[in-house]
């Protein structure tokens, strides 16, 4: 149940990504962890399957991002494939096409030409525009007003991505206004770092990136919460 808000604007993209997963899954911090496979490529490695949550390519300039939504399939597990090979493939230029052998995912694609959602249920992939402007998702649709975090946040990332449209250390503002979301309790419906055992979900917060893609190239940076599910 991670988030993501980015803000398109012609050539460029910004945006703050929080990771929610399983604390008890192992995984490795932004680094270079595919060098054979995917020369060039930087991202955030899940140990377990040994694909990425984030990736970006610098040279190239493209970004993914993976979020997990629920989906109607009914494969044995054996039969399914890592998420995670996606985000990798799609930084190396390779789009997922239906069908997709994994369960549910929101995929964000972030270029300095354009921005994407794509959506995989378990039997339909579509594709959604990130059109210019402030933009959030999770595990439903692409500003789905449906999603508490979203109903509650957005307008105000809107609001802030104004006022630091032209600042330099725009990433401080907007982890600033994330650090003023973590005021809820973490199984807020409304929460963006956050607990989702009381959901059913064995996922909390574990990290946030900020991210810049632009026709000079494209720059992450990662910061692990102190402890899953709690901003300090």
């Amino acid at each position: 149940m991670c988030t993501v808000v980015i803000d398109v604007e012609p050539g460029e993209a910004r945006l703050l990504a929080v990771r929610d997963e399983d604390p008890q899954r192992a995984w490795d911090d932004l680094g270079r962890w595919w060098p054979e496979q995917y020369p060039g490529v930087i991202g955030i490695r899940d140990r377990r399957a040994g694909g990425a949550w984030l990736a970006y390519d610098p040279a190239t300039r493209r970004l993914a991002v993976l979020l997990n939504r629920a989906d109607l399939l009914d494969l044995p597990e054996d039969q399914l494939v890592s998420r995670g090979g996606l985000v990798l493939e799609s930084v190396a230029g390779r789009s997922p096409a239906a069908p997709v052998r994994t369960h549910g995912f929101n995929l964000l694609e972030v270029s300095p030409e354009a921005s994407r959602v794509l959506t995989w249920d378990g039997s339909e992939l579509r594709e959604t525009p990130v059109a210019p402007g402030v933009h959030m998702i999770a595990h439903d649709d692409l500003d789905d007003l449906s999603t508490p975090r979203i109903e509650t946040w957005l307008p105000t990332f809107r609001a802030e991505a104004r006022e630091t449209a032209d600042a330099r250390d725009w990433a401080s503002h907007w982890v600033g206004l994330l650090a003023q979301t973590a005021s809820l309790d973490p199984s807020d419906d409304r929460a963006i770092i956050r607990d989702n055992n009381p959901h059913g979900y064995p996922t909390m917060s574990l990290l946030y990136c900020t991210a810049e893609v632009g026709t000079g190239g494209a720059t992450v940076e990662s910061r692990a919460l102190p402890a899953p599910g709690h901003w300090s």
